[in-house]
């Protein structure tokens, strides 16, 4: 049965081998099948400078293996967005306690076609709405916004599109509800809470940086 799982740096040395195996995933999705040359490494890991105390995962895992993940970060610090992206955010980067960036989806290639996607959609929406997060931002290829409106994800643009590694790329914000938590979970049958919780974990907004304005 698939799982996701909540990996901070307080419950990190619990989930040592699974990022590994995220980072090692990263890298075959990112660089070898997506040709993201830029962030290939000779160790296999896709690793960035997000990857670091303040970056949330949550994991798709099977029986030890991972399946899926994604990353969030908070957007009160330098992020993705504000320092690689400010490009596309023509409308503003949007940043505030209650907003962090959504970074490094994916799913194994094998499970595509099942509900591993949804399961990993789902999640985001129920951890974001456990801790008070009202938007979650984006940069993605164009082509996920249709598959977001199937999911039931509300999504404003921040910029225009603006072509990257070859593919329409455009910088987004997407809200989190319940009405979207729904809608994702209905669409694939899933049934109650998607979250697993292991060791120790204070809420968001204590793990969240203190920015001085």
């Amino acid at each position: 049965m698939t799982s996701v799982h909540v990996i901070t740096h307080e419950n990190r040395a619990l989930y040592e081998e699974s990022i590994e195996q995220f980072y090692r995933l990263r890298h075959r999705v990112f660089v070898e099948e997506r040709g993201w040359n830029d962030l290939r490494r000779p160790d296999g890991l896709e690793i960035d400078s997000y990857d670091n105390e303040h970056a949330t995962y949550l994991l798709a895992i099977d029986a030890g293996r991972v399946v899926g993940g994604q990353r969030l970060y908070p957007t009160l610090l330098p992020h993705m967005i504000s320092e690689v992206f400010p490009h596309l955010a023509g409308r503003g980067v949007p940043q505030a306690s209650h907003v962090l960036e959504w970074t490094r989806y994916f799913v194994v290639k094998e499970r595509r076609t099942g509900r591993t996607d949804c399961r990993l959609l789902a999640a985001m929406q129920e951890f974001c709405l456990e801790e008070g997060i009202s938007e979650v931002t984006a940069v993605v290829e164009m082509w996920w916004l249709p598959r977001w409106q199937q999911a039931g994800f509300k999504v404003r643009p921040l910029g225009l599109p603006h072509l990257i590694e070859g593919q329409p790329c455009v910088a987004a914000a997407i809200g989190i509800s319940e009405a979207s938590l729904h809608h994702v979970r209905n669409l694939a049958g899933l049934r109650g809470a998607s979250l697993v919780r292991k060791g120790t974990l204070s809420p968001l907004t204590e793990r969240l940086p203190h920015v001085a304005a």
